[in-house]
Parts: C-alpha cells; sequence; structure tokens
C-alpha cells in the first residue's frame, strides 16, 4: 500500500514537471520565434495568433479565451481532472507569455517557421505526456470523431486547412505558407515526443519456414515473438503458424531483408503502433 501510494506521488510529480517543461518549451517558441514575425501555427494556438495578428490584441488573453470552449468539451469527453490540468496549464501559458523575459532569437524566417514550430510542439507533446493539452484542437478533434467516420488526423488536418486559407485570404499567402512549415515542425515533434524516437511497427508473418525467420528474429534482432496457430483459408487446408513481432522502425529494413533471403513468397503485413506496454518486446542479453 504504502508503495502504491510512493509510485502515484512520483507519477504525479513526474507529470508536474512535463507539463512545466512543455509550458516554458511552448512560450519559448511562441515569444523567441513566433511572435516577433508575425508567424502563426495550426490548431487553437494557430487560431490565436491569427486573431492577434489581425486585430491587435494580446496572445496571452485568446489563448484563454479561445481555448475555454475545449477545456468544457474535454471535461465532459475525459473527466475534470483532465479539464482541470489543461485548464491550469493553458492559465500558467498565458502567465509566461506575458511576464516570461525571452526574446527575439533570428530574423530568418525559415528558422523562425522550424524552431518556432519545434518548440512549440515540444511544449505541446511534452504537456500531453503529462496528462493534458495546451491546444485544445485535439479535444474537438477526438468529439467529432465519435460522431463521424473521420479519424482523429483526418479532423486536425481538416480544421488546419481552414486555418491556413483564412490565413492566406486575410493576411497573404506567404505566411500561410510558413505556417504550413510551422505546423509541420510541430506536429512532427509532437509525434516524436508522445510516441517516442522508437516507433514501433508490428509485423505479422506467415511463412512456410516459419521457424528459420523466428529464430533469426530471437536470436539477432532480440526481439520477443508470438506464435498464432492458423489455418490456410485458399486453395490446400493446412495448419500453420503465424509469426507476430514487434521491431521499431529502423530495425524494419534488417528484418524485411532477411524474410526475403529465408522465403521470398513469405507474407508480410507491417502495421504501425502508437504504444507498447508490458510482455517481452525486447529479448536482453544473458551476458
Amino acid at each position: 500500500m504504502r508503495g502504491e501510494y510512493r509510485s502515484k506521488k512520483l507519477n504525479f510529480v513526474k507529470n508536474i514537471f512535463l507539463v512545466v517543461c512543455g509550458i516554458v518549451s511552448a512560450c519559448f517558441g511562441l515569444k523567441s520565434f513566433l511572435l516577433p514575425s508575425g508567424f502563426i501555427d495550426g490548431g487553437v494556438t494557430g487560431i490565436s495568433l491569427l486573431v492577434s495578428t489581425l486585430t491587435g490584441l494580446k496572445l496571452s488573453y485568446l489563448i484563454v479565451v479561445i481555448n475555454i470552449p475545449f477545456v468544457i468539451l474535454g471535461y465532459k469527453q475525459i473527466g475534470k481532472v483532465f479539464a482541470f490540468k489543461t485548464a491550469a496549464a493553458i492559465s500558467l501559458l498565458a502567465l509566461l507569455l506575458i511576464f516570461a523575459p525571452f526574446q527575439p532569437i533570428t530574423h530568418d524566417k525559415l528558422l523562425i517557421a522550424f524552431f518556432g514550430g519545434l518548440f512549440l510542439g515540444g511544449g505541446i507533446g511534452l504537456a500531453m505526456r503529462g496528462g493534458c493539452v495546451i491546444d485544445g484542437t485535439e479535444v474537438l478533434a477526438l468529439y467529432i470523431s465519435k460522431q463521424s467516420t473521420l479519424t482523429v488526423g483526418n479532423i486536425i488536418l481538416m480544421l488546419n486547412i481552414v486555418i491556413f486559407s483564412f490565413a492566406a485570404l486575410m493576411i497573404n499567402i506567404e505566411t500561410a505558407l510558413y505556417a504550413i512549415l510551422t505546423y509541420l515542425s510541430a506536429s512532427n515533434t509532437v509525434d516524436y515526443i508522445v510516441n517516442g524516437i522508437e516507433q514501433y511497427t508490428g509485423v505479422t508473418v506467415i511463412s512456410v519456414k516459419n521457424t528459420q525467420i523466428r529464430k533469426f528474429i530471437i536470436n539477432q534482432m532480440k526481439r520477443g515473438v508470438t506464435i498464432y496457430k492458423g489455418e490456410g483459408g485458399y486453395g490446400e487446408q493446412k495448419d500453420i503458424d503465424i509469426l507476430y513481432t514487434v521491431v521499431t522502425k529502423l530495425e524494419m529494413s534488417k528484418l524485411q531483408t532477411a524474410i526475403r533471403k529465408i522465403d521470398p513468397d513469405a507474407f508480410v503485413i507491417q502495421q504501425q503502433i502508437a504504444d507498447i506496454k508490458g510482455g517481452v518486446v525486447k529479448r536482453q542479453s544473458l551476458h
């Protein structure tokens, strides 16, 4: 019981640390890169930046006001703890935007788009790892996806297309193009932080030489393997062992090459995996 309480406490401290680091990173990206040059991003932050550029209103106020509906939606869709942490994180970001002494770093537009997106995306990703968001787009996308056949990714993409289109019409096309670069930098950074640099791929292999392939995966790649008992459904119906393993994207090429050498006719299916927990993914070396 005491160990469980300590674990929860450590997890809470870790989440708070991640959220605070995320807020500082996002604030740095905004104040030192995007804001001084009038650049925008996608999502709710992008809407706030766009409105601030067009009206002259302070970004710190707009980020809080525009995110309010999404915090309420998060409360209904995810829970009160998530909504409270999100509201606190957004409020802290707004305060930092007012008081943090960050200064412009560069006037090079490409550097601004890339590093502004990098630090803003890093902030959003760290906040998500800490259990909240500082940009409400994901909450809205999750809600819409439950009411339609669209995926969260498709909805976020469509929302950002609308934002960039408005930027092109209301400001200029150049600003919209740089906004797309900022968004790409930010979204890729979010992916790396949330899913990890070692993004995993699930691989299913159907082969008559499954024993040799299994030995290669276990002995050479040091990866765990699960065996499914299958039966051919086309032509001759015979029992066959189906292999399933999880590798990183960097290891995928090595595995494909080995499978083709062992059995050129092997049937291989790849599936992207967002996260894995438990089980034996990687075999530990015995020496």
